[in-house]
């Protein structure tokens, strides 16, 4: 008779290793997601569709571009002073002109009749008062012709007198002939005190009025003078020498008084004339230096002039040139210029790029040294030119960023190259 053999239960069996088995990855798996898993967002982006730069340290120079137009350092304004219809023009727009040549000839029938009746007016004043002063002169001798007169009559009676007394001495005259004698001397010597003090009146009297004519005169003679130029201002004639610009007329148009005609720019060189924003007016000052290339070379200009009125949200400085001028430029050419702020520093600096704007320069994205990807770094960004931001904080020489535009890495915080 056989007996049953009792067969040992196996505690390792294949399903419960199995079991074990996928427990622990579970447990595993939880504790990587919980624990050991980069949590941070990523996105993978193709490299070659960005632009990357190196950090580096170098000279800094804080500047803005400004757009300046080239004008003639010096410019005379041609304004009508006198009010007219177009007679004759003898020069057009652009022409060379010497100091004193003929530009535009006016003719005003009303103001050329107003000057020959004032004229007229004047002339007669004149005459009057030159027969004043005449009459005055006259005077001054009639007063010298009566003097002379007492004087005859002082020694006449004078004469006749001490004859008489001498008789009277001698009691050959009676008493009433010398009184007579005596009283003829004594009146001829008051009137003769007389005239020489009326004399003296005149004189002083005729001195201030001569002196007033003389002045008036002088005036009428001026009026003339002015009445005469304002004549003459009817035929323009180039102030200074130089090139005729910005000039319009026509024969039997009218020109009003002030009204501008033109202008002559003299050919002694230029300055530039650029607008600058209204945040910057704080910040320019005059004898600040400015930059600009032309025809491969750089040529210092400083500020000249700041003209303080705000339009459209800028201002306009006027700029010359320190040193030689650039040649070819003309007149009206508009040229970039650097409006520097402050002298070169050593600093650390990256490219100008896109993703400022995105970013406002407080992060970026830095390249790792693998180069497979590129993660956010916290920056600060202080000043800036057009080619360089200069970095206060955050990264060091020789880093990699990305300086191309983020708009379409959603602020992610690690890209992954392709």
């Amino acid at each position: 008779m056989s007996m049953d053999r009792i067969i040992e239960k196996k505690k390792w069996t294949s399903k419960k290793i199995v079991s074990i088995v996928l427990i622990c990855i579970f447990c595993f798996f939880l504790i990587y997601l919980l624990f050991l898993r980069d949590k941070q967002s990523r996105l993978y982006v193709d490299k070659s569709h960005m632009s990357i730069a190196l950090v580096k340290k170098g000279k800094f120079l804080e500047f803005i571009p400004i757009d300046g137009v080239a004008l003639p350092k010096i410019t005379v304004y041609i304004d009508a002073v006198q009010g007219g219809v177009v007679e004759k023009i003898y020069v057009e727009d652009g022409a060379l002109l010497n100091e004193g040549d003929l530009i535009l000839k006016l003719t005003n029938a009303n103001m050329e009749l107003s000057y020959m009746d004032q004229e007229t007016r004047m002339y007669d004043a004149i005459n009057n008062l030159q027969n004043t002063k005449i009459a005055l002169e006259q005077n001054k001798f009639y007063r010298q012709q009566d003097i002379v007169q007492y004087n005859f009559e002082k020694e006449k009676a004078k004469t006749d007198f001490d004859r008489k007394k001498q008789l009277y001495k001698e009691n050959v005259i009676s008493s009433k002939e010398f009184e007579d004698a005596e009283r003829d001397f004594n009146y001829t010597i008051k009137q003769k005190d007389i005239a020489i003090k009326l004399q003296m009146l005149d004189s002083i009297s005729a001195e201030n009025q001569t002196r007033q004519i003389d002045i008036s005169i002088k005036r009428m003679y001026s009026n003339l003078e002015m009445l005469r130029q304002n004549l003459e201002n009817m035929t323009i004639k180039a102030p200074v020498s130089g090139k005729l610009s910005s000039f319009s007329a026509e024969i039997g148009e009218t020109k009003s008084a002030g009204i501008h005609l033109g202008q002559i720019d003299v050919m002694q060189g230029f300055k530039m004339r650029a607008n600058i924003d209204e945040r910057y007016i704080s910040r320019v000052n005059i004898g600040q230096e400015t930059e600009l290339d032309f025809s491969g070379k750089t040529y210092l200009l400083k500020v000249s002039k700041i003209f303080t009125d705000v339009t459209n949200g800028s201002f306009q400085v006027d700029l010359m040139f320190t040193g030689n001028e650039p040649e070819g430029i003309k007149r009206g050419q508009t040229l970039q210029l650097r409006l520097i702020f402050s002298s070169p520093k050593d600093a650390v600096i990256i490219k100008r790029g896109g993703f400022f704007q995105e970013t406002g320069g407080n992060w970026i994205y830095i390249v790792d040294e693998s180069g497979d990807y590129a993660y956010k770094r916290n920056i600060s960004i202080g000043r800036q030119n057009t080619g360089y931001y200069e970095v206060l904080d955050g990264l060091q020489a020789g880093e990699k960023v990305i300086v191309s535009s983020y708009e379409n890495f959603g602020a992610k915080d690690k890209l992954i190259f392709k």
